[in-house]
């Protein structure tokens, strides 16, 4: 072994040699190889920071908290026949878990007009001093509510249980509504006009964390739940939320389903007519999802390196072509087959390594470019990645350049020296 290391050393410093002194030629081969890589790092980049950026805003609404709804709460999907005609939850079921699961801490509810398919709260226009914001979101909701949103005050106070039951026109508004009309002046105590009710500023809720770039929850208005249904007696949708007990999350999530199925008459064989919903389970949704991005991603990378190989292959057997007197040469005076295999190996591996570095960089670059550039779509390079891009890039010169390297191998000196 100690003979045989100089040698690889020897062969390392010749492959490297070989490709500098054919630059645009090592370049075209390893183009593919480069692609792919880069393909690989950017696409990983850009997933790594989106799976970071919905796991820190899911867990800011809570990792103890359950999302009860008459729909899954999750990804958008096409809503069935039997989801459209599915009867809201009520004001009555939230009381009913709130004395009958022992697992919940607490729990709350919000009520508004109607959900788009897509989960999301209809936009209403809001008023003050002649500006107008037109994506205001109105909700009403309890007033236990703050401690369920997981949201803190940057301002003022929340409304109270005695403010809920004797229909208070007050409101708590999101930083982004603060931002439109207050922006240079104290919101507290000033009234604003929302889809025409008149409503007192009690609080200010801080920032959401945003999800590529969405800050829709800034957006909100929240007044307490009975004067919300006093402005609106036809609303009947209901969005209610259990903060859990630590460590019982699952005899919660079954404790809420058995309450709901027994008060929604839903048969032992027949499904949920509703949707329970944590951070963990959305976060799992969006990973599933992403995974399936992942996959067809690998694949048309899988191409370019696949590419990258059969060009690899081709010059590699130029190559053999091209020096077989060399071979020759070497094998006379010692040279063993290993030793002319390791040699065009190597060579083989250090294009397509050099491949995997150059598009390595290419694919940083590009993840800071998108950073820099469109700061909504965040990316981070996982180590991970750079690790697997190098490897797989390396592996591919081991892989394609082996037939090429057994076939030099394999040449007979004698012929070798006689090769024209």
């Amino acid at each position: 072994m100690e003979v045989y290391q100089p040698r690889i050393r020897e062969d390392l410093a010749l492959a490297l040699d070989t490709v500098v002194t054919h630059k645009f030629r090592s370049f075209l081969t390893i183009l593919g190889v480069l692609i792919g890589t880069t393909t690989v790092i950017a696409v990983t980049s850009i997933i790594a920071g989106l799976d970071k950026q919905l796991v820190d805003v899911a867990e800011q609404f809570g990792t103890r908290t359950l999302w009860v709804y008459k729909l899954q709460i999750g990804a958008p999907h096409r809503l069935t026949n039997e989801e459209r005609l599915r009867k809201a939850l009520t004001y009555d079921d939230m009381l009913a878990i709130r004395e009958q699961c022992t697992s919940a801490e607490a729990v709350a509810a919000e009520t508004f007009q109607d959900l788009s398919e897509f989960g999301d709260l209809p936009p209403v226009t809001a008023r003050n001093k002649g500006q107008d914001m037109l994506d205001a979101l109105f909700e009403g909701g309890t007033s236990n509510d703050l401690e369920l949103l997981n949201a803190t005050l940057a301002d003022g106070r929340f409304f109270t249980e005695t403010e809920d039951q004797r229909r208070r026109d007050v409101a708590v508004i999101g930083d982004g509504v603060r931002e439109r009309f207050f922006e240079h002046a104290d919101p507290l105590g000033k009234t604003i006009l929302v889809d025409g009710h008149s409503l007192q500023i009690i609080g200010v809720l801080t920032k959401f964390k945003s999800f590529l770039g969405d800050n829709q929850n800034d957006k909100v208005i929240i007044i307490p739940y009975h004067s919300y249904t006093k402005m609106y007696p036809q609303a009947k949708e209901n969005f209610i939320s259990v903060l859990v007990k630590p460590g019982q999350m699952d005899q919660a999530r079954d404790e809420v389903a058995g309450i709901l199925r027994r008060r929604r008459h839903v048969g032992p064989a027949e499904p949920d007519n509703f949707g329970i919903a944590s951070a963990e389970s959305i976060i799992t949704q969006f990973r599933d999802i992403i995974s399936t991005v992942a996959l067809v991603m690998i694949v048309i990378s899988s191409i370019g390196l696949l590419v990258g190989g059969i060009g690899v292959m081709n010059i590699m057997l130029v190559s053999v072509t091209e020096r077989t007197r060399e071979i020759g040469v070497r094998k006379a005076i010692g040279a063993r087959r290993r030793d002319i295999t390791w040699q065009f190996l190597l060579e083989a591996m250090t294009l397509t390594a050099s491949g995997g570095l150059i598009g390595i960089l290419a694919g940083w670059l590009l993840s800071l470019a998108i950073r820099t550039f469109v700061p909504s779509l965040p990316s981070t390079v996982p180590l991970w990645s750079v690790v697997a891009g190098f490897t797989v890039a390396t592996s591919v010169g081991l892989f394609f350049g082996l037939w090429p390297a057994i076939k030099a191998a394999r040449l007979d000196p004698i012929a070798a020296l006689r090769y024209e």
